[in-house]
């Protein structure tokens, strides 16, 4: 039986929601013997867990729904609520259904939690996902690769089998299809954000960081199905970029209030793991390599990724709002996120050049400063407004 439209969303925010990640469990129950490596925030290779015949499942945080109050005592204040969050969620046991965690490149900070996982969890499988800062086949590719192989090699131990050329191949496959479906996805906001709001998208972002890629991939086509056919009113409301959020997402009542304010988010960069490579990785190659290949000369430009060119710095955010027909950029940055506030300034200089209106702030993912924020959105959307009429 096809889902309904709020079948899909009704089971997209109880996955949101679920912060004992029983969609994990369930789906290690159905197979004794499965397992499931867990992931922070913004990129690791997948494919390679998923080759493993292991779960891959993002973990974000605890979001606004969980207090912290062990995480705090191992961060300072100063930091990020993320690495304190998820490591409440380690340390209160919502993430015993895990077999290991992947910490990739991002900062410091998380650099730092992986070693902190290691100490506090010496019975799960913990690496640090390392990727390179030259961009040349031959020398961040093969580190790049050799890191790979590292992490493969360590899956097939747990596992307890191989991990051959043909499996992996045919991961890379599954996680194409699954990114034309979230392209298509993105597509489809970008041309009606009105039909397909932000608030929605996001949910089914999130849920792709629970589910299997093909059960993913599924869920994603049949919302795209199900809410064309709705009847929604289109308003006059400001198209905008929001970007920032790639590491500690926003609460989902900051993305709704964004909205209300009178604005369209037409892109974004939430859950960028699943849109990091931006186009299909060749499943009929060496697959370590292709993947290497994609992520050092197909991936998204983001500040945790190391700009190999200076003047290549804004092309990506320029890209979005092109494409997007943005009339404006929204940088929504977690607060003492290092990359984001290091490049926010870099990038508005940018859209200054190019007279792209822009506004920022900063938020925590238990943030209560709602009422500000869709002011400070409502203030930018009619400005918008204001300029393009005048």
């Amino acid at each position: 039986m096809v889902p309904t439209l709020k079948d899909i969303l009704a089971r997209c925010e109880a996955l949101f929601e679920d912060l004992h990640f029983n969609a994990v469990k369930e789906w290690k129950a159905a197979v004794p013997g499965r397992k499931a490596i867990g992931y922070m925030p913004v990129y690791v290779p997948r494919e390679i867990i998923h080759a493993a015949g292991m779960l891959p499942v993002g973990i974000f945080g605890g979001g606004d729904q969980m207090e912290v109050i062990q995480g705090d005592a191992y961060y300072q204040s100063y930091i990020c609520r993320i690495p304190r969050s998820t490591l409440e969620l380690g340390l209160t046991g919502r993430l015993d259904c895990l077999d290991g965690m992947l910490f990739p490149s991002t900062c410091d900070v998380i650099r730092n939690l992986s070693g902190m996982w290691q100490i506090l969890f010496k019975d799960k499988y913990v690496r640090y996902i390392d990727v390179p800062q030259n961009y040349l086949d031959q020398v961040g590719g093969d580190f790049y690769i050799h890191e790979m192989q590292v992490l493969r090699e360590d899956l097939a131990k747990i596992a307890g089998k191989p991990i051959t050329d043909a499996a992996l191949n045919a991961s890379i496959a599954i996680y194409n299809e699954n990114r034309r479906a979230v392209q298509d996805l993105y597509a489809y906001r970008t041309q009606k954000p009105w039909q397909a709001p932000t608030s929605e998208v996001y949910l089914l972002i999130r849920a792709g960081m629970v589910l299997p890629p093909e059960e993913h991939t599924q869920l994603v086509r049949d919302y795209i199905a199900a809410v064309d056919k709705e009847d929604r009113p289109k308003r006059d409301k400001a198209r905008v970029v929001l970007t920032g959020s790639f590491c500690e997402q926003p609460p989902l009542s900051l993305i709704k209030s964004i909205e209300m304010a009178g604005c369209y988010v037409v892109d974004d960069d939430f859950g960028l793991v699943m849109r990091w490579l931006m186009d299909e990785v060749p499943a009929n190659g060496n697959p370590l390599e292709e993947l290497s290949k994609a992520f050092l000369h197909r991936s998204a430009q983001q500040a945790s990724k190391y700009d190999e060119k200076k003047e290549d710095k804004g092309k990506y955010l320029l890209h979005q709002v092109k494409q997007g027909g943005a009339e404006g950029v929204i940088f929504a940055a977690a607060s003492f996120c290092d990359p984001a506030l290091l490049e926010r300034p870099m990038l508005q200089e940018i859209l200054a050049k190019h007279k792209i209106p822009y506004t920022a702030f900063k938020f925590s993912e238990n943030t209560g400063q709602m009422a500000p924020i869709r002011e400070q959105a409502g203030t930018f959307a009619d400005s918008i407004k204001l300029w393009s009429d005048s």
